[in-house]
């Protein structure tokens, strides 16, 4: 069941460890409280960099 689906701004790339790094968008620019932000560890090698939009999607499974 999909609960969430939303595109942002990745607003910064964190290195975590060897093998992942975190992308964030806190989405401070507009203050908005409709829009939605994410913090996510993804594996190294992800290609993602500030600026990219990307899609958040949520289910429940």
């Amino acid at each position: 069941m999909k609960v969430v689906d939303f595109v942002a701004p990745v607003e910064f790339v964190a290195n975590i460890d060897e093998e992942k790094d975190c992308i964030m968008s806190q989405d401070k620019i507009s203050g908005d409280q409709k829009d939605l932000w994410f913090n996510i560890d993804v594996p190294k090698g992800h290609g993602v960099k500030a600026g990219d939009r990307v899609r958040i999607i949520i289910e429940k499974v």
